[in-house]
């Protein structure tokens, strides 16, 4: 039980500070609204009328996504770097594996033309 204490407690001061933060937007908040106050923010122009239901571009979800997957590519690479020499030749022969899947991804993403903007 001793192990938990802290953990349980980093729980209790998060939740504490959580509830705080929404007292204090309560209080600190504005309390005479309009309508022109709760209209959506959209860069300072006026929001347009049925704009969400328009299609929107798969495009933009398909880069989101490759950023993601390298991203991650970028978070294992790291570590690897850092025991390099630990690792030795298995971990060098791994590696490389790993980038090579990568790099294989990453030509079928080039030529089916995602990264190129139309």
């Amino acid at each position: 039980m001793v192990s938990f204490i802290p953990v349980l407690l980093l729980i209790v001061i998060v939740a504490g500070l959580a509830a705080v933060m929404l007292a204090m937007t309560t209080w600190l908040g504005p309390k005479r609204t309009n309508p022109d106050k709760e209209l959506p923010f959209e860069t300072g122009n006026l929001p347009t009328p049925g704009g969400a239901h328009e299609r929107f571009p798969i495009h933009f979800y398909l880069v989101a996504i490759l950023f993601v997957v390298f991203d991650v590519e970028i978070a294992f690479l790291y570590p690897w770097a850092v025991q390099f020499r630990q690792l030795g030749m298995f971990g060098l022969i791994e590696m490389l594996v790993f980038l090579f899947i990568l790099m294989v991804g990453w030509l079928y993403i080039i030529r089916r033309g995602v990264i190129g903007w139309r």
